[in-house]
């Protein structure tokens, strides 16, 4: 590649043991004198985490709240929003995984932006491209503390899920990137090892999506799907361990070099057609089913989406096959590279059907038809000429 930019905002990480010592230094750095904690019940319930965050911050804590659900509802956004506004917010800190760093982006764009929230969302007018409204006013600054790695830790987007199953809402801004990032070893080791894997397995399935388009990605790309997916396979397997502090901080860094991937000029949701078959449907499944989890799901799609959309992206089987430590006589062969997947991913105790989890067959008409609103699998609208492979995707999922 002979031309490529790469484009990064100002960040500030803090990893290892007692990481969180620094938070008092950052809220200064910032400026910030009523800083604000989004988390979900479980942070607040369930672990010491949550009151930690409230000693290191002493009377610079402006609040809390702490009923953030799971893939972000608007309805907890909203209602956060209210909170933050009448504690007079400065500045916010997410703690938690995905769905609560989601939550604080929006939460920053709706403290600042006027308006109905859903014209502040991405559009899909009929036969247009999708078009997000630019957003101008000055945010609040964000902090976000990981208690589950994710790559939705260094990002400017957030899809929220809908109250009635249906498409995701989808906001961007890249005025939402955060400040400072903590990931604090004994923050991470709060999460149970379900949760872990859970999130683990989503990173090291994007980070083996990635590696399926290497040939022709510029050299700092390269490098983040590199160094991401040999971090994330050697992590996820001791995910399991609940003391094995050092599995879950690599597993951060896998996130995050996938984040720079995107800085240096990556197009990791759209890599290839198996990765935008996996990331539409699966984000269209557990919007409509609250009880499914990223990784799970992503899990169980992968094999029946290599079947179905492998033709049309070969080069992506054997580039996946080959950083599995396939032969290259098996390379091209879409059942051998489902294999190698599931060896990996069986140990972990992992659903194999979407049937296991109660997801019911008559409702995959209307995941199809969400799935033909996500930004990042299908920036062009080129997925709804592949409705039978979609469909044909979900019937062996299930």
């Amino acid at each position: 590649m002979d031309s490529y930019s790469s484009i990064s905002h100002a960040l500030r990480l803090h990893a290892g043991p007692d990481a969180l010592a620094h938070l008092p230094r950052e809220l200064g750095r910032l400026n910030a004198r009523r800083a604000f904690i989004l988390c979900g019940q479980s942070v607040a319930t369930r672990t010491s985490l949550l009151r930690r965050l409230q000693e290191l911050l002493g009377a610079s804590c402006a609040g809390a709240y702490t009923r953030i659900g799971k893939d972000a509802p608007l309805e907890d956004v909203l209602a956060a929003v209210t909170a933050a506004r009448a504690c007079k917010a400065d500045l916010l800190i997410a703690a938690g995984a995905g769905s609560v760093l989601k939550a604080a982006r929006v939460v920053a764009i709706l403290l600042a932006e006027s308006g109905d929230p859903l014209d502040l969302a991405t559009h899909y007018a009929e036969g247009m491209p999708p078009a997000s409204p630019r957003l101008l006013k000055p945010k609040l600054p964000l902090i976000n503390v990981l208690t589950a790695a994710t790559s939705a830790q260094n990002r400017s987007g957030a899809a929220l899920r809908a109250a009635d199953g249906g498409a995701r809402l989808e906001f961007y801004d890249p005025k939402t990137r955060p400040a400072a990032i903590f990931w604090d070893s004994e923050a991470l080791l709060t999460a149970p090892p379900s949760l872990a894997v859970s999130t683990g397995v989503a990173v090291f399935w994007r980070a083996l999506m990635n590696a399926g388009a290497i040939r022709g990605a510029n050299p700092l790309v390269q490098a983040s799907r590199l160094h991401a997916l040999a971090l994330a396979r050697q992590a996820l397997p001791r995910l399991r361990d609940p003391r094995d502090a050092a599995a879950r901080l690599d597993m951060c860094a896998a996130a995050l070099l996938q984040n720079r991937d995107e800085d240096d000029g990556g197009r990791p949701f759209d890599a290839h057609w198996i990765a935008r078959a996996v990331y539409a449907l699966g984000a269209a499944l557990f919007n409509r089913y609250s009880h499914l989890d990223q990784g799970a799901t992503h899990a169980i799609l992968t094999g029946p989406a290599i079947a179905c959309f492998g033709d049309l992206c070969p080069e992506a089987v054997r580039e996946m096959s080959a950083m599995l430590g396939l032969p290259a006589a098996a390379a091209a062969d879409p059942a051998r590279l489902v294999d190698a997947i599931g060896v990996l991913l069986r140990p972990l105790g992992l659903p194999e059907r979407l049937s296991e989890l109660a997801v019911p067959a008559d409702g995959m008409a209307a995941v199809i038809d969400a799935a033909m609103f996500n930004f990042n699998a299908d920036r062009h609208r080129e997925l709804s000429r592949h409705r039978d492979r979609l469909a044909a995707v979900l019937r062996q999922a299930l």
